[in-house]
This record gives C-alpha cells, sequence and structure tokens, in this order.
C-alpha cells in the first residue's frame, strides 16, 4: 500500500561538501550565493524526505522505503548496493543497506546518482532503515513507468516512495542544455500537475521533448503518476519549490491520500 510520496531533485549541490558549506573558510562573492541557493534547495528537499519518513512512521518496521530515478542500467538495485559522489569531489558514500552507526557502507558503488542523493536525504533527514531501488533509463517508455509505478502501488507492506528527477536543463544560456524557450513551459506544467496531482498531465509528458531538454525527472514522474492511479483513492498534493537557480529546473512536492 502506497503511504505517501515526495519528489526531489537530484543534483550534487545537494550535498554540502561540494558547495564549501562544510569547509573551514566559508565562500565569498559568486560562490557564496550559489551555496546559498543549495542550502536553501537541500533544506526544501529535507523538509519533505523528512514528512515522508514521518507519514511512514505508524508502518514501523515494516515500512518499505523505495526510491525511483534514472541511470543508465534499468533495473532493481542489489540489496547492498552502494552510491558515490567520488567522482564529483566528495568523499560521501551511502548505502541501501541499514545503517550502523559508525560503519561507512562499503563496496564498488553501482548505484546510479539519482538514488545516490536520495538515498543521501533519506540519511540525512534521519532514516537508517534498508532502502530498495528502481532505476529506469530515460528512454523508457510511459507505459513501462505507468506499469511499474502500478506494480510498487500493490507491494504489501506500507510502502513511502521517493521519486528523484529533475526538470528541464535549459532554462537559460549557461545551462547544462543552453537555452530553450520550450524548457520554462514545461517545467512549469510539471509543477502545476505537481501541486495538483494531475496524473494524467504528468503520464502525458513527451519523452522525445524530455530528452531534448535534459529533463531527467520525466521518467521517473510518470511511475509516480502510475502508481498514483492505480492505488485509487483520492490524494492532494504540495508543491514545495519550482526554481532553476542553475538554469535548471529544480521541482519539489509532497504527495499523500486525501
Amino acid at each position: 500500500m502506497l503511504l505517501a510520496a515526495a519528489v526531489c531533485p537530484h543534483p550534487p549541490l545537494l550535498v554540502p561538501q561540494l558547495t564549501g558549506a562544510s569547509a573551514q573558510r566559508p565562500p565569498s562573492g559568486p560562490a557564496a550565493d550559489a551555496a546559498t541557493a543549495a542550502a536553501t534547495l537541500r533544506e526544501t528537499c529535507l523538509t519533505a524526505v523528512r514528512d515522508l519518513i514521518a507519514a511512514g512512521d505508524q508502518a514501523g518496521s515494516e515500512l518499505d522505503v523505495v526510491v525511483v530515478g534514472t541511470g543508465p542500467t534499468p533495473g532493481s538495485a542489489a540489496p547492498d548496493a552502494v552510491g558515490s559522489l567520488a567522482g564529483y569531489g566528495a568523499d560521501v558514500t551511502v548505502g541501501l543497506t541499514r545503517v550502523v552507526p559508525d560503519v561507512a557502507p562499503s563496496g564498488t558503488p553501482t548505484l546510479p546518482l539519482s538514488v545516490t542523493i536520495g538515498v543521501w536525504l533519506l540519511r540525512a533527514a534521519g532514516y537508517a532503515g534498508p532502502v530498495r531501488a528502481r532505476v529506469v533509463t530515460e528512454n523508457a517508455t510511459p507505459a513501462e513507468c505507468a506499469d511499474l509505478g502500478s506494480r510498487i502501488s500493490g507491494f504489501p507492506v506500507p510502502t513511502a516512495l521517493l521519486v528523484m528527477g529533475d526538470g528541464s536543463a535549459s532554462r537559460d544560456e549557461k545551462a547544462p542544455g543552453a537555452l530553450d524557450p520550450r524548457a520554462v513551459p514545461f517545467d512549469t506544467a510539471v509543477a502545476d500537475a505537481l501541486a495538483t496531482v494531475d496524473t494524467a498531465a504528468l503520464a502525458a509528458l513527451d519523452p522525445a521533448l524530455a530528452r531534448e531538454l535534459l529533463a531527467a525527472g520525466r521518467a521517473p514522474w510518470q511511475i509516480l503518476a502510475g502508481a498514483v492511479s492505480a492505488d485509487g483513492r483520492p490524494w492532494k498534493g504540495e508543491l514545495r519549490s519550482a526554481d532553476a537557480p542553475y538554469g535548471v529546473g529544480y521541482l519539489v512536492a509532497s504527495w499523500s491520500p486525501a
């Protein structure tokens, strides 16, 4: 049974070590502005994840926490899979297994960035239990996403779903995908759908357009839409943030049964 869902982006800069926030000498100038924007986004995401965890507290040890995100290899991650941000310059490693105090996860990192940041948010928000991860590629069809969402919704144990995905990366000239006039309308449509729990609008997102805009969240959002549609109950949504501080649309939202 699906208890609740949270939607977050997955920029590496959510992790403080990558913004200089944990350095002895704090950043200044434009770097300070970037660190402030990252800190604001981080706290918004953590609030959404804390609320997601709180929604699952009633399930106790039976709670199933599932992170979905995009990556190069589709499928369910191994229960002991590990993710690392070493490639981005941070000595940060997270694992899907239950956290043991003072013992860092070990193993060869295999989790994609989207899931790695999702697990990092869960740990930073205080969740120490095991996590399951489901990875889809950016080429997953809307039908495949809807089917996966339906199967997640049908899990027999109470399930909290963390959906990881960025919006368009074409919001200004300095964005990874450069400026594209279709980016703002695309992100606005997604933001409206997340605010109103419009599963049909999310399901109708065009995969080709999403790829052109470098919107990594399209498939995960459609998994969320499939899960809630299959659930059958009325749901309510809260759009917590819809900013683009680095030319990339970062959407944060919470969904729960009405």
